[in-house]
């Protein structure tokens, strides 16, 4: 159904008459994305074994930046082939067809969830499921597994805003949120999204800038490689401090260097650096481990409350911060706009140091079990918060 959503979203900003026409369908892609964002990983998670279960969800991370990476290289070719085009941007879009249609027909031989077939009280094809990436005894083993994290899935939708009257919880959840928020008060979007414009009002020309925006895709993909293998050695918080601390020099950086160097190839050249620097920060750090620890913090009966609401905020700042960046460099420059970003990930630093817990070889009962210490209960816990006690 994602694919098709792909597809006609696609098509439809390809062929679009206007520029109304074309956010419609825009929107059309964001409904496909924001399902397929949710989907695969639950996916990957429920069809894997469990030893190869943390490889493969963090993997669809990876895959993420790749795909970034990849389609800032297809934009420059098209650009440097048919860049005199006034509709160029068409062939640009139309690349997009290509993953819906490998999409679509890659499901059709992807098996079904196990744990969605168990759900719906289909044991016997679960294990046929099972069978095929395990052998037949650890099949019948894993499906009682299964059985076992349906159970805990329906105790995850239990949690809801009465809960929120306890105050351990509460706090967890603006954990939850600011970290949420702050990970997008980074920019990355930004530089994601407008990088060959950020290029462009830096000093390079049209076709340096989209060329170069390619470094930015190479930088995600490293920066997450590196993540990759290092999350499970360093704490968590200390990857984050270091992280946002790291963010914030480079804005500062790219504000400097907009604000006091001479226009020109050097000017250029060194705001270019200053970004791929912020991107390696970001991309290694806080862009995987936020996701991580929305996933580690909360208790199981209010995760999926918790995540939902940090998610939808998540994605709500993300919204504003791609809407009004453009904006915010056409009025105050690039320097102005660097300077802003470096006082809320300034700010971000100040929330980790006093507020983010460390997660890391901490079990979800010694994280909970610490909160409550600290915080109390308090209020008039809901039926899911007494389960928990």
């Amino acid at each position: 159904m994602l694919a098709g959503i792909f597809f006609i979203g696609t098509m439809g900003c390809v062929l679009s008459p206007n520029y109304e026409v074309l956010v419609v369908f825009r929107f059309v892609l964001g409904l496909a994305v924001g399902g397929a964002s949710v989907t695969v990983p639950v996916y990957l998670a429920e069809i894997a074994p469990y030893e190869r279960r943390g490889s493969l969800v963090t993997r669809n991370e990876f895959m993420i930046v790749f795909g970034q990476f990849l389609a800032f290289a297809i934009n420059a070719i098209i650009f440097s082939i048919w860049g005199e085009s006034n509709v160029v941007w068409r062939y640009m879009l139309l690349v997009a067809v290509l993953p819906a249609f490998v999409l679509f027909f890659g499901m059709l031989r992807m098996p079904e969830s196990p744990r969605w077939l168990v759900h719906k009280e289909r044991d016997q094809d679960a294990l046929e499921v099972l069978k095929q990436v395990r052998s037949p005894e650890r099949a019948e083993a894993e499906l009682a597994e299964v059985h076992h994290l349906a159970e805990e899935e329906e105790q995850e939708q239990m949690g809801g805003l009465a809960d929120l009257a306890v105050p351990w919880i509460r706090r967890l959840l603006i954990i939850g949120i600011g970290l949420a928020v702050f990970q997008q008060l980074t920019g990355i979007n930004s530089i994601m999204y407008y990088g060959t414009r950020l290029l462009g009002e830096a000093g390079f020309s049209a076709n340096a800038a989209i060329i170069l925006n390619i470094l930015n895709g190479v930088a995600s993909v490293s920066a997450v490689t590196v993540a990759i293998l290092v999350m499970n050695r360093i704490n968590r918080r200390t990857m984050l401090l270091f992280g946002f601390s790291g963010i914030t020099t480079a804005h500062l950086l790219i504000g400097l260097s907009s604000q006091f160097l001479a226009p020109g190839p050097f000017r250029a050249y060194m705001i270019l650096l200053f970004v791929i620097i912020f991107v390696l920060f970001m991309q290694g750090t806080a862009g995987p481990l936020v996701w991580l620890m929305l996933a580690e913090i909360f208790p199981l009966e209010m995760r999926g409350f918790a995540i939902g609401i940090s998610v939808l905020i998540l994605w709500i700042t993300n919204f504003f911060v791609g809407l009004f960046f453009p904006s915010l460099v056409a009025a105050i420059n690039i320097s102005g706009t660097f300077f802003i970003f470096a006082l809320v990930n300034a700010l971000a630093v100040v929330f980790i140091w006093t507020m983010v817990p460390e997660t890391r070889g901490r079990t979800l009962e010694q994280l909970e079990e610490d909160f409550r210490e600290k915080f109390g209960e308090g209020g008039s816990p809901s039926p899911a918060t007494t389960r928990a006690e």
